[in-house]
């Protein structure tokens, strides 16, 4: 071989994706409400109130437009525990997974309940959320629920 075989074309290469993911114009809205705190749901024709928003009613297909505020306290549906967590998780100590039903919304949402013991938890044990210190719009700005006292 010939040292002009032998040589290799190289060109420098990164692999990247330089934009923004759009969390679109209802998701948007619920994570800019929590950044202030605040839980929004979206309302269909006949009164029923997703939380999170959602876009449209997961029976009918109608597009959900009616945003409605809701109390940002709310009863435990279902929960699995975490007792010894993994490095991946955002909670280092022992917590729950769980599905609370905010009142004033008719289903319920997925996230923490921490600084309690299994055996605190039972369906509908109120719990309330502990808001972050540096919101950004997103659904970390609730770091954790606790129990209600």
């Amino acid at each position: 071989m010939t040292k002009q075989e032998t040589l290799k074309l190289q060109a420098p290469f990164e692999l990247s994706y330089d934009y923004k993911r759009s969390s679109g114009p209802i998701m948007s809205k619920f994570f800019e409400a929590l950044s202030k705190k605040k839980i929004l749901g979206t309302k269909n024709a006949s009164g029923k109130v997703f939380v999170p928003a959602a876009e449209f009613d997961p029976n009918t297909n109608e597009a959900l437009t009616e945003f409605v505020e809701v109390e940002s306290t709310g009863i435990i549906e279902s929960w699995s525990w975490v007792a010894n967590p993994k490095p991946h998780h955002l909670i280092q100590s022992a917590f729950a997974f769980v599905l609370i039903k905010f009142n004033g919304a008719d289903t319920s949402m997925l996230h923490m309940v921490s600084e309690c013991a299994e055996s605190d938890l039972a369906k509908g044990v109120k719990v309330k959320p502990v808001w972050s210190s540096d919101p950004k719009e997103m659904i970390l700005d609730i770091k954790y629920f606790v129990l209600e006292k």
